[in-house]
């Protein structure tokens, strides 16, 4: 259990159980009670009013008025957030931009300045355009959730990226790509990367990888990325 869905799961079971103590919190997420205790701490520093009865079987409660005051959105979650809105503001479509803008505003002035600069690397990586009318769409499938840290981690620190891929005859085949930008053409998204074996660009329809995985120590250089007039950068649109 990685350190987030741990302390989400202990403000849930001090939500529903009311008290626990380190122990019952420490069983419950397979972790030590020094662990826990660094837990309860850090959650204390995001906003949470955890009380604690002294000695070594003391009770823990939480206040159910506390809530979270430090943001734990990571910079994934926020691009996630960000080329949501990017997508719909290119298909024309974005009711309340205003309050969704305003809002995507507040949570960036909210992250630590490092995260702000991987967030400003990552979008500098995204296109928005418009699809083709001609292109078939009717075999779309939903798309792997690890695409996304994968990419954050393979984008920032220029790694080489591979993957399986299913064309669109179905047929499969492992890729190795140097990960150059995101192309999103509603409803489609498309990784474009040069690939060594062919020594061309090629665009992969995100919704046909799988397994995607970064390549520790293969790092690549970034190369120059040519689209048509009608494809703009995210960070060019109009808001």
């Amino acid at each position: 259990m990685n350190i987030r869905l741990r302390q989400d799961t202990i403000v849930r079971s001090l939500r529903r159980n009311r008290t626990s103590t380190i122990a019952a919190l420490s069983e419950e997420v397979g972790a030590s009670r020094r662990t826990v205790l660094r837990d309860i701490g850090a959650l204390r520093d995001q906003g949470f009013v955890i009380h604690s009865e002294p000695g070594l079987g003391g009770g823990l409660q939480l206040d159910p008025q506390s809530v979270q005051t430090a943001p734990r959105l990571s910079v994934t979650e926020v691009f996630a957030l960000l080329i949501s809105v990017a997508s719909m503001r290119a298909a024309g479509y974005l009711p309340f931009s205003s309050l969704a803008d305003a809002g995507l505003a507040k949570i960036e002035k909210a992250l630590p300045s490092d995260k702000v600069r991987d967030l400003r690397l990552f979008l500098d990586c995204l296109y928005v355009g418009e699809l083709a009318p001609q292109v078939d769409i009717s075999n779309m499938r939903t798309m792997d959730p690890a695409l996304l840290p994968a990419f954050e981690t393979a984008f920032l620190q220029r790694l080489y990226l591979r993957f399986q891929y299913r064309d669109a005859t179905g047929a499969k085949s492992r890729r190795f790509v140097e990960p150059q930008a995101m192309l999103i053409l509603p409803p489609l998204w498309y990784l474009v990367a040069w690939d060594p074996a062919r020594e061309d660009f090629r665009h992969f329809r995100m919704d046909r990888i799988s397994q995607p995985q970064s390549v520790e120590g293969k790092k690549f250089r970034q190369r120059n990325v040519v689209f048509k007039n009608s494809v703009r950068p995210v960070n060019q649109i109009p808001r």
